[in-house]
């Protein structure tokens, strides 16, 4: 009798459930990293570590109502209907004649009237700018066989009034350049201009290392893009290096294509220096067909190789003064596709983009799992700790090997996304016929198992695949088996449960103070007191009480050393506490002269 009680109480808990997600669901969600079939690194003295997938400087463009994505040295590039499922079309750029050290590297991608352009990174004039007027059929030829004024991170920019520009930059000495180019000749119209380099001396975020310390080398700038927005123009550029947590995107605005430019006050635009995937630079911005800002950037690894990388998409917009900014809160959960039709605003409030937050909270950080085998020093909770460059591996690729991850209570589970390392991969460049397969679990009492989700006859690439539910389910327990690996042993650098827990979301934070000094005042050392029953808090911190625009995720510590400030400027700070239940209230805003 009470085990029909319990019963009967986990389906009416179930529906409840059911009918609450379905009266409020807005549509397709995504989670970063996004799940495209990511190329293995093709130089080898990059892979002496471990052969391991790679990309970076990624490009999203839209043309005639589908999305493009090009990305450095993938043999070929991505195409979308929707931002969620993405084809790939195998194809290199470098022809044998030329002489370039990668294939397609940091690639400019531009759409002129009914033509999509493409050009690749060079520093001779070895590379042609390509172009196609149907990319889903891999139909293209040469606009002109090779651009004789090269350049390193390029980005072209077709100005409304048919003016065409040019600007480039990879550099810890030099600037970002920009020049205009004659559309018919494809010669530059006079010479480069330098239009901006960095000022870590005043910035703290352009700061080179982990730490934004600057012990050894000058900040890289590069990854320049143009948006233009109400008139104005908005140069961005990625810093301080592609290896840390803290590279981000920063932006200069000018009247004119060309400047002069000046920092736009909230910088940086695109940051995420915390979580479970961070990084958020070297990047584009493009509007989607419902007339919502994107920018899509780098996320960061560097475990097998400093370029280590990976991609993830972020919300943008211009609030009401014209200040770009970029939401990356929560920016690797589930997040709903923005909704709306083309008549949607040109502006998008943050408190907007904010919304797109499913709300399902991550169930299983750091909580106990179990293993069908472990190699050496790979343990089962790097799997569960929301680091990326951590992982647990199995024993072999086998089928058969498995893990298990205990939410510690009944919860109600969205989704779960499965994001793959790379542990003695077998592979060098792309392959195109590779396929991960795999059967998801789920149990409220760890012995007896039902059906989650099954990709045993799976035949696509997914390495951080995202599950989620059309129906959520109420479990305790998910079980990860493996069918098939690409190569290599069955890793598993997240294993990823979100939804919705059993209990009460934690208490307000207390204590919260920013100690910033006028020894350094790009820095300042944040302290809270612990909140029982929270692992996470997010920070949000900006130039004033309402453009609190950047966050900054902190796991299992009561202290952050933020050291992202220009030193001219006040900065406001608040923070919440996050468990799996929810979110508490934010903590009262303070201002740090």
């Amino acid at each position: 009798m009470k085990r029909i009680i319990v019963q009967l109480w986990l389906l009416c808990y179930l529906l409840l459930v059911t009918n609450a997600v379905a009266a409020q669901s807005p549509g397709d969600t995504y989670c970063n990293p996004i799940n495209i079939d990511y190329g293995y690194c093709p130089i080898p003295g990059f892979t002496e570590w471990g052969r391991h997938r790679a990309t970076a400087d990624p490009v999203i463009v839209q043309y005639k109502g589908d999305y493009y994505l090009f990305a450095t040295n993938q043999w070929g590039y991505w195409w979308s209907p929707d931002l969620l499922h993405w084809q790939f079309i195998a194809r290199k750029f470098l022809k044998p004649q030329h002489h370039v050290y990668d294939e397609l590297c940091a690639p400019a991608v531009w759409v002129m009237g009914d033509t999509l352009l493409v050009f690749g990174s060079t520093y001779t004039a070895d590379f042609p700018v390509w172009m196609s007027t149907n990319p889903k059929a891999n139909e293209w030829k040469e606009a002109v066989d090779s651009l004789t004024i090269g350049g390193w991170d390029p980005a072209f920019f077709p100005d409304d009034d048919g003016r065409l520009y040019m600007y480039n930059g990879s550099s810890n000495r030099y600037p970002l350049y920009g020049v205009e180019m004659n559309r018919r000749t494809w010669q530059p119209l006079g010479a480069r201009r330098e239009l901006y380099l960095l000022e870590p001396d005043r910035y703290g975020w352009q700061r080179f290392g982990e730490l934004l310390d600057n012990t050894f080398l000058d900040p890289f700038i590069e990854g320049a893009w143009m948006t233009k927005h109400n008139g104005r123009y908005y140069l961005q550029y990625g810093a301080p290096g592609t290896e840390f947590s803290g590279y981000a995107d920063g932006v200069v605005v000018s009247d004119h294509p060309l400047g002069p430019f000046v920092p736009q006050a909230h910088n940086p635009v695109a940051y995420k220096p915390g979580g479970f995937a961070r990084g958020a630079g070297h990047g584009a911005t493009f509007r989607d067909n419902k007339g919502y800002w994107w920018h899509v950037s780098t996320l960061v690894i560097a475990v097998k190789n400093s370029f280590e990388r990976r991609i993830g998409l972020w919300p943008m917009g211009f609030d009401s003064s014209g200040t770009m900014f970029c939401n990356t809160a929560f920016g690797d959960y589930p997040h709903y596709l923005l909704q709306g039709n083309g008549n949607a605003p040109t502006s998008t409030t943050f408190q907007a983009t904010a919304q797109t937050f499913t709300g399902w909270m991550l169930l299983n950080y750091n909580k106990p799992v179990t293993v069908s085998s472990t190699l050496g020093g790979y343990l089962p909770n790097y799997a569960v700790d929301e680091n990326i460059k951590t992982y647990w591996s199995a024993a072999t690729g086998h089928a058969g090997e498995w893990i298990a991850t205990d939410l510690g209570q009944l919860s109600t589970v969205n989704a779960v996304q499965i994001n793959y390392a790379d542990q003695d991969a077998e592979w060098m460049g792309k392959q195109t016929d590779s396929y991960h397969q795999y059967k998801l679990y789920y149990s409220t009492d760890g012995r007896h198992w039902k059906i989650l989700a099954d990709k045993s006859k799976n035949k696509t690439d997914v390495p951080h695949d995202y599950v989620p539910l059309k129906t959520p389910v109420a479990a305790r327990f998910i079980k990860l088996e493996n069918i098939h690996m690409p190569g290599g042993k069955f890793a598993v650098s997240g294993l990823r449960v979100f939804g919705q827990g059993g209990g009460t979301a934690p208490d307000t934070v207390a204590g919260f103070q920013v100690l910033r000094t006028e020894k350094d005042k790009r820095s300042a050392w944040l302290k809270w007191s612990p909140v029982d029953h929270a692992w996470a808090y997010n920070i949000y911190t900006g130039i004033a009480p309402d453009q609190l625009y950047n966050c900054i995720m902190v796991h299992g510590s009561n202290e952050y050393y933020f050291k992202g400030m220009d030193k001219e400027r006040p900065y406001y700070f608040t923070i919440e506490a996050i468990n799996e239940n929810g979110v508490s209230a934010r903590s009262r805003i303070i201002k740090a002269e």
